[in-house]
């Protein structure tokens, strides 16, 4: 049996504006309509012998992720809850011991681990050499897959294999090369793109990763063992793993294990890793151009252009990246959006919010969407999903005018619960407390006018709460 091991806590600084702290790549759809989280899971379609997945996650994603798991069908075995960040030979350790924990005695099950936020054009090619790694981790292998380089590439790391056709034991990982060590490292034949994803027995790889790094092991067991079920979630013990060391799977485990093998993937692999990957992972026009939403282009070439709420118009552009989202815009030449980080970096120091969130935020219930504020006042568009409801709650700083565009909204209010639909309206008092629901079958969509003293989001007192937020 294999076990689909999904890690999704990354952030993905290095595609802001789109990718943000609290709605990063991963759950983003980036290359078609699925996102990459969606794509991962249904490139396992057709697989023999596959179970349930195990995702691994941020804490504060755990909605978002849930969510685009009920859109896709997918009923996971366990959503792990990372409490804090601790790489990835930590995160498959948590997965590890809880495939293990949840089999019948003696069961060890495969593990499939696979990063969420991968592009992978070439499906069947991945599904074959899946089959592949799949046979050798049956013979106590770790397995990874090394992608076959279709070019001298400096921000990969490579694996040399001990034969250049067919899987072959690894002679050796090698960090990122300059441009002229890649060169000729593609020129040699002998080398792979690393890829961090691995196929092993869940118990060969706690067996191999306590032989090497035994503190980590010891600290997610014990994680594991004192988790806690919550909701559709599991919070592993939040002391038991931060005490955990941090460190990745190709550190702590497959360069230091005699039993580490590399299976060649050629099947339009990328990581999306910058606006420029992203670009070359998707299908351009004639001219080499890239377009997202509502573009318009006059002699502009090689270009990524990304319109989420306006026109965009370029003219005269190449080798350039546009990207316009609600409340940010970037402009940059395709050979320098690694820089982005940087900008994000200096975004974070002036605590400007556009780091972790976008205008739009989407909670458990829904979304809202902050339209318009100025002194004392802001307008909101909400939307609740159907049979959602929001907290319990009161505020002790603002008052609520709620407008009903669509849908029909159940409404409490102080020792009141009525209903609202279209073009109706309520008052909510400041101090008053309060619950909106969506009692129906489609969408609930309302403007919210908040007027007030103060206005943040932590200004809500909550009393009752579906989704177990304090």
């Amino acid at each position: 049996m294999i076990v689909p091991v999904i890690l999704s806590g990354g952030s993905g600084t290095r595609l802001w504006p789109l990718s943000r702290q609290l709605y990063p790549k991963q759950l983003l759809p980036l290359v078609g309509k699925d996102t990459m989280l969606q794509a991962t899971l249904r490139r396992l379609e057709g697989l023999d012998g596959v179970a349930d997945p195990i995702i691994v996650c941020n804490e504060e994603h755990r909605f978002l992720v849930a969510e685009q798991l009920r859109q896709i069908d997918v009923d996971p075995a366990a959503i792990l809850l990372e409490p804090a960040g601790r790489n990835t030979a930590p995160a498959v350790a948590l997965a590890a011991a809880a495939a293990l924990q949840d089999r019948e005695q003696g069961d060890d099950p495969i593990l499939l681990v696979l990063p969420a936020d991968h592009v992978i054009r070439n499906a069947e090619a991945f599904r074959a050499a899946l089959q592949v790694g799949a046979r050798l981790a049956a013979e106590d292998k770790l397995v990874t897959f090394g992608v076959v380089p279709d070019r001298p590439e400096t921000g990969y790391g490579y694996i040399r294999a001990a034969a250049r056709n067919g899987a072959a034991a690894v002679e050796q990982f090698v960090e990122k090369p300059d441009p002229a060590l890649a060169e000729k490292y593609v020129a040699s034949g002998d080398y792979f793109w690393n890829s961090g994803m691995f196929m092993f027995r869940a118990g060969r790889y706690i067996e191999e990763l306590r032989n090497h790094r035994p503190e980590i092991v010891t600290q997610c067991v014990a994680a594991i063992a004192a988790a806690k079920n919550d909701l559709d979630f599991t919070r592993v013990d939040r002391d038991a793993f931060e005490a955990c060391p941090s460190d990745s799977i190709d550190y702590a485990v497959m360069e230091k294990t005699e039993y580490a093998w590399v299976v060649p993937l050629d099947a339009g692999w990328s990581d999306v890793g910058s606006w420029a990957s992203l670009h070359d992972a998707c299908d351009a026009d004639p001219a080499g151009n890239v377009t997202v939403g509502d573009v318009l282009m006059e002699d502009t070439q090689r270009c990524y252009l990304y319109a989420e709420s306006r026109l965009v118009a370029a003219v005269g552009l190449a080798d350039c990246v546009v990207v316009e989202t609600k409340d940010a815009v970037l402009v940059a030449p395709r050979d320098r959006v690694q820089e982005v980080k940087q900008l994000v970096e200096r975004l974070k120091k002036d605590g400007r919010y556009e780091t972790s969130l976008h205008r739009e935020v989407f909670r458990p219930w829904g979304s809202y969407d902050s339209v318009d504020n100025g002194d004392r006042f802001q307008v909101k568009r909400i939307t609740v999903n159907p049979g959602a409801q929001l907290s319990l709650q009161m505020h002790h700083h603002r008052a609520e005018h709620w407008i009903v565009v669509s849908g029909t909204a159940k409404v409490t209010c102080g020792e009141q619960t009525f209903l609202l639909g279209e073009n109706q309206s309520t008052y909510i008092p400041m101090g008053t407390t309060h619950r909106l629901e969506n009692p129906g079958k489609m969408p609930l969509h309302l403007i919210e006018v908040q007027s007030g003293s103060y206005l943040g989001e932590d200004d809500i007192v909550r009393f009752e709460d579906t989704y177990g937020r304090g």
